[in-house]
């Protein structure tokens, strides 16, 4: 039988987790989607910031073209899906600081900002990349 094989793509699937770009965006509602806080979540991330930052922390992690089934926006930049590997296969974690996918979520939240893509974009005069953990990331809260 196939049972003798010990790693059925269930294995395989458990150990990698999905991360949608709307998980994380500060755009969605949690009705839409969102996984995280306003305050934790960025502005419209998209899957290659998030493939980019957790391969950057040693992650094993890869893109699918799926699309989460409430982003009703088609566009390329919402496109996709990263899987990203957080449990080996004996069940312990790669790496202790991602033991779930909220750590992984909240962890990409943190990077994507600090990304030099982001930081280019924003043009010199941008003084938030230096408060460090602020809380404030998003320029159009009005307090």
């Amino acid at each position: 039988g196939i049972r003798e094989e010990g790693r059925s793509p269930e294995d395989q699937r458990n150990r990698f987790v999905c991360l949608y770009p709307i998980y994380i965006n500060s755009k969605k509602t949690l009705a839409e989607g969102r996984r995280i806080s306003v305050e934790k979540a960025v502005e419209n991330p998209s899957c290659t910031e998030i493939r980019d930052v957790l391969a950057a922390a040693g992650m094993n992690v890869y893109m699918e073209n799926k699309i989460h089934p409430r982003e009703w926006n088609r566009d390329g930049q919402f496109k996709g899906r990263v899987r990203v590997q957080i449990k080996q296969a004996d069940g312990s974690p790669c790496q202790e600081k991602f033991s779930s996918r909220k750590d992984v979520m909240i962890y990409v939240a943190e990077m994507i900002p600090k990304l030099k893509t982001r930081t280019q974009k924003s043009g010199g005069g941008d003084t938030s990349s230096q408060q460090g953990e602020g809380g404030k990331k998003s320029k159009k809260k009005k307090k």
